[in-house]
């Protein structure tokens, strides 16, 4: 397949707001497709290359990109050659490298036209990753495959990868992708929560629940397999040297083979939650185990115990066998199905320093990937995670520093990024310090007073409402914001819905 059939689908998809546009698409791309290149079309379409990221820069591309001009000089460039100039310049490492680097990037280069050199920088940059496209993808495959939709995202979350999950589809079907299971010490992606305004709609929608305190920490997945212990972060990167009282933890539980999802936060002496700051730098440190603040870990459920895959058995089950297994390790929960037990839970929870309580349906299973009903958070205090668009410059004291935030939610139906409001406050001047520097590795392009960026960041907002406004383009406008923390582990597609935002407005 020719290089330039992917870059107009890509366009394709980017020009329509239709999502049955954009799946169809997709669609027609893999089915034209041969075998052996499916996989590296849907790693190249979702902005995430086979090869990860492999060290170019802007330096390197600039310096490319500016000695190439004209028409393309050479034959077409294909799907296979652009994932083959990847392998090399991956392996291209040590004396001489940035120059090797530059030669293979120009002689693909001169053979490609504009459109397709302006891809090959976007994906090499990270400009096209974003993660809402993987559940484009997901529904492509499925409709090119003929097979459920539902069937190809399982098969994805449990497998931790979306390009093997496609070839199987288009190769052996529904067949095929059901032989994917879960399988220890390889990451699966976790099953997330809708929100709630109060205890009683929570309960109202789970019907008798798990309600368990919501702890203010960072996600974590922990695996063992005997003697082999591994951490992952809700993103499914691997953090287990950084975590060496987790592991510590792991080996004490009386199973050789479990996975479990947790929670890991600092906390003081008297036992009350440090602030989440706190535990977000000593949860990203390399040299975590010569920093003063010990991370705790807690977990809420069980995916596998010594063989048995527990995905499809109902929470009720799982808690059981969970709490027979970690013991004091357990995150703290009351199974009820009554508004003034639940409340009073809630109530412990607020009062031990922590920032809520999920509500989770006894009779439900466990989704990976998936965000429903059957999980609701319930905050008093009302946050949105939302994606920094882009920032501008301060003035007086903060003048040298990206201040004013734009922040944006996601477009459920189109998986782009809708601007809802603009923060400054919240923001110390550390954070400011470390936003300046980052957002400007991020920039897509500026001005004088702003800069605008790929959206990556996921910053926690807490606000005092939503109200209907004509200043963004979302249609509604943030009251009060304020910054409360950067998430580093949460994706884009993480981020809020404008559907959760619009859900905030005053009836």
């Amino acid at each position: 397949m020719l290089l330039t059939v992917v870059v107009q689908t890509s366009e394709t998809v980017s020009a329509t707001r239709s999502r049955k546009a954009k799946i169809e698409a997709l669609a027609t791309l893999l089915s034209a497709c041969a075998p052996d290149e499916v996989a590296t079309a849907v790693c190249l379409l979702t902005g995430e290359p086979r090869q990860g990221r492999i060290g170019v820069g802007w330096s390197t591309l600039s310096a490319v990109r500016s000695r190439v001009g004209g028409a393309p000089d050479g034959p077409p460039v294909t799907v296979a050659e652009l994932d083959d100039a990847l392998d090399r310049i991956a392996a291209t490492i040590g004396p001489g490298s940035a120059a090797a680097r530059q030669a293979i990037l120009g002689d693909l280069f001169a053979r490609s036209t504009p459109a397709e050199a302006d891809f090959v920088v976007r994906l090499l940059t990270g400009e096209l990753r974003q993660g809402a496209l993987a559940g484009l993808m997901a529904d492509a495959i499925a409709y090119a495959a003929r097979v459920p939709a539902d069937t190809v995202r399982r098969a994805a979350m449990l497998g931790g990868d979306l390009a093997d999950t496609a070839r199987r589809a288009l190769e052996g079907g529904e067949q095929s992708l059901a032989e994917v299971h879960l399988e220890v010490l390889r990451p699966v992606q976790p099953m997330l929560a809708a929100s709630a305004a109060t205890v009683a709609e929570a309960l109202a929608a789970t019907g008798p629940a798990s309600v368990e305190w919501k702890l203010d920490g960072a996600r974590i997945q922990l695996h063992r397999d005997g003697d082999d212990v591994r951490v992952f972060t809700r993103n499914l990167n691997d953090v287990t040297d950084r975590l060496p009282e987790v592991v510590e933890v792991a080996c004490t539980f009386a199973a050789r083979a479990f996975v479990l999802d947790g929670e890991t936060i600092g906390l003081a002496d008297d036992a009350l939650p440090r602030r989440f700051q706190d535990t977000m730098s000593r949860f990203g440190r390399d040299d975590a185990a010569s920093h003063s603040l010990t991370l705790t870990a807690f977990f809420f459920d069980v995916l596998h115990l010594d063989g048995d895959d527990l995905l499809d058995r109902p929470l009720r089950d799982r808690a059981a066998i969970l709490s027979g297994l970690v013991g004091p390790w357990r995150v703290p929960a009351v199974e009820t199905d009554d508004t003034v037990v639940a409340e009073e839970f809630l109530a412990d929870a607020l009062a031990t320093g922590h920032e809520g309580v999920m509500v989770k349906a006894l009779d439900a299973r466990y989704d990976a990937g998936r965000r429903g009903a059957s999980w609701r958070k319930v905050k008093p205090v009302r946050t949105l995670d939302l994606v920094v668009l882009a920032a501008e410059w301060g003035h007086g004291r903060r003048r040298g520093w990206l201040s004013n935030l734009h922040l944006g939610a996601r477009d459920g139906d189109t998986d782009q990024f809708v601007m809802v409001g603009k923060t400054f406050k919240g923001l110390t001047d550390e954070v400011l310090t470390w936003q300046t520097a980052r957002l400007q590795e991020l920039a897509s392009r500026r001005d004088d007073a702003v800069v605008y960026v790929r959206p990556e960041l996921v910053v926690e907002i807490a606000l005092d409402g939503v109200q209907a406004s004509t200043r963004y383009p979302g249609g509604v406008a943030l009251r009060f914001a304020r910054v409360r923390a950067y998430r580093p582990d949460k994706s884009a597609a993480d981020a809020d819905t404008m559907d959760s935002v619009r859900a905030l407005l005053a009836p």
